[in-house]
């Protein structure tokens, strides 16, 4: 018997998110095909099967954000460097009006 890792490869979480869209897509198709054996109008199965379609495509758009987010924090960014209070260089000094050197001497 071969062993079963216990924690699942990093790109098998984008492959099992792969996985539950083609199921629902698959679902997607067979509902409306099973609602239309059973008796349903073909407006309610159409209409059944639009709504699963708006569903896993709401669905697949958050399982990939959560991706492309649990990517961004495995690879943090440099910090942000930029803006009005944030100098640094030759001049840079902080505290305001401490500025140590700047009164005049008598």
């Amino acid at each position: 018997m071969p062993a079963h890792p216990s924690a699942p490869a990093p790109s098998s979480a984008s492959e099992s998110a792969s996985d539950v869209v083609r199921w629902a897509a698959f679902s997607c198709a067979l509902v409306p095909v099973v609602l239309l054996v059973y008796g349903t109008s073909f407006g309610g199965a159409a209409g059944t099967a639009l709504g699963l379609a708006a569903v896993t495509a709401a669905c697949r758009v958050l399982l990939r954000r959560s991706e492309r987010l649990a990517e961004a924090s495995r690879h943090p960014a440099a910090p942000h460097r930029g803006g009005r209070h944030s100098r640094s260089g030759a001049g840079a000094r902080r505290g305001g009006r401490h500025g140590g050197g700047c009164a005049p001497m008598d």
